[in-house]
């Protein structure tokens, strides 16, 4: 236990769309921490998405308010038998999943029919923000899961 209170970290917006959502996506599309490289692929995509005439932060928002869950389980471990216990999920872990499953939905996607990241990471935060794709399939398998485990929603601690 620590014996200073936890501070969160606050998180610098973007310098281009002053956002700290995309902030966030940046970092979680970041690997082996070059930052740069994931700005490239962040941009670029909400480049592509300016490009069908639609505004980047919208879909961005849109993309996330139907991604993010609003139930997850969790195991509970209670007289040697563990239950899946349905909870709410907080608001800055709907954001990590939201953008989490994004990401890994846009690298799942076929190769045949997408050449790049970017261009795989275009059509799953479209996809998304019309509530289809693989990331708004996973919010909805979570939520089933969920939903079946209600039962056990009064061991929740």
């Amino acid at each position: 236990m620590p014996r200073r209170p936890y501070k969160k970290r606050q998180i610098d917006p973007d310098p281009v769309y002053g956002s700290v959502k995309v902030a966030k996506f940046i970092n979680y599309v970041m690997r082996d921490g070059k930052k740069s490289v994931a700005q490239k692929i962040v941009y670029k995509t909400f480049e592509n998405i300016k490009e069908k005439r639609l505004d980047p932060l919208e879909i961005l928002d849109k993309a996330i308010e139907n991604v993010a869950p609003n139930m997850e389980v969790r195991p509970r471990r209670l007289g040697g038998a563990s239950y899946l216990v349905p909870i709410e999920v907080r608001p800055e872990r709907k954001l990590f999943l939201a953008l989490n499953w994004i990401i890994k939905a846009a690298k799942a996607r076929s190769s045949k029919q997408y050449k790049t990241f970017i261009e795989k990471l275009t059509a799953e935060l479209l996809d998304a923000a019309q509530g289809q794709g693989g990331a708004v399939e996973k919010r909805a398998e979570v939520e089933r899961l969920a939903e079946a485990n209600k039962a056990f929603a009064h061991l929740r601690w």
